[in-house]
């Protein structure tokens, strides 16, 4: 796998550290990809997202969803069931943690289990004070102000 040196990137700019940060996150090379368990991210409106995640075999009590430090951090443990044996075991009910970095003003708003699916809803909030917003032009009368002619002094 390829690997990008952004260190221009951080000579030649101001402020733009998240965005570095984030490429170098998305560009790290790991030995091996983590596909479990499989997940969707869909777009359910303008500003809000939802995460489903197939969790076929775990109860809504296995499951943990944090959220640290802008990431969502979902996580389950099932408990090891004593006295079963198994002749074949193609439903994999092993621990995992699955991490997604939230945008800035991303907040999670509710999750659900239900058929084997979790479902973790999330809303982009951006304050007022950060959202575009017109200024109005007033029309001013120009001030007028005293002119005094000035005379040439010897």
């Amino acid at each position: 796998m390829r690997t990008y040196d952004f260190a221009p990137l951080h000579r030649a700019t101001v402020g733009f550290d998240q965005i570095a940060d984030l490429m170098n996150r998305v560009t790290a090379s790991e030995s091996s990809t983590n596909t479990y368990p499989p997940y969707n991210i869909e777009k359910t409106d303008d500003d809000a997202y939802r995460i489903s995640i197939a969790v076929a075999g775990f109860s809504a009590d296995d499951l943990s969803v944090d959220v640290k430090e802008k990431s969502l951090v979902v996580s389950a443990k099932k408990a090891e069931e004593e006295g079963k044996s198994y002749l074949h075991r193609g439903i994999a009910t092993r621990a995992f943690e699955r991490r997604f970095h939230l945008a800035d003003h991303v907040v999670v708003t509710g999750a659900s289990h239900a058929d084997g699916m979790l479902h973790i809803d999330l809303v982009k909030e951006v304050p007022e004070a950060l959202k575009p917003r017109r200024i109005e032009i007033s029309a001013q009368k120009a001030i007028e102000t005293d002119v005094v002619d000035a005379k040439a002094v010897n």
